[in-house]
């Protein structure tokens, strides 16, 4: 899948093809402009679709917000039923640090350094940016405001099924 963040493989593979499509030394190599170029339109895609799979970490601080408690909330009830083993709140803070440096940021700058989203680019990144910044800053109390929510709503659902029992 174009979007499957979690291959260490496929990472590498794209970082390879990146690099190759524009690399300075590679463009004087014997293929055709038309080759190089082609190249390159592929990979940006690539990334683009990249970028959209991830597009609430490159936006304002409270779309980020919105959509990382909508997929921490997934995951953790994900744990809280029982499907999956580990509790995300436990790494979710670090967890999105870690996400910023090593995946976000590196991906805004390519997407700037290609040159094909003129100053949107430069949008991209910024945001990318500040809400690692804001993360850092706001990030451990989010986590513990999104399992208090869950667990709000949880006792809720389970006050009405009492109710109606």
């Amino acid at each position: 899948m174009a979007t499957d963040i979690a291959d260490k493989e496929l990472q590498t593979l794209r970082k390879n093809r990146w690099d190759t499509a524009f690399s300075e030394t590679f463009a004087s190599m014997t293929e055709s402009e038309t080759t190089r170029e082609d190249r390159k339109a592929t990979i940006v895609i690539e990334h683009l679709i990249q970028a959209s799979d991830v597009s609430h970490t490159m936006q304002h601080w409270h779309v980020f917000k919105k959509w990382n408690e909508r997929f921490f909330m997934e995951c953790y009830g994900a744990y809280k039923e029982g499907r999956v083993d580990t509790d995300p709140s436990v790494n979710w803070y670090k967890g999105e640090i870690g996400f910023f440096d090593y995946y976000v940021i590196p991906l805004a700058t390519k997407l700037q350094s290609c040159g094909v989203f003129g100053v949107s680019s430069d949008e991209y990144f910024n945001y990318a940016s500040q809400n690692r910044d804001e993360w850092c800053r706001e990030g451990e109390a989010l986590v513990e405001e999104y399992v208090s929510k869950f667990n709000e709503k949880a006792n809720r659902r389970m006050t009405k099924i009492n109710e109606v029992v």
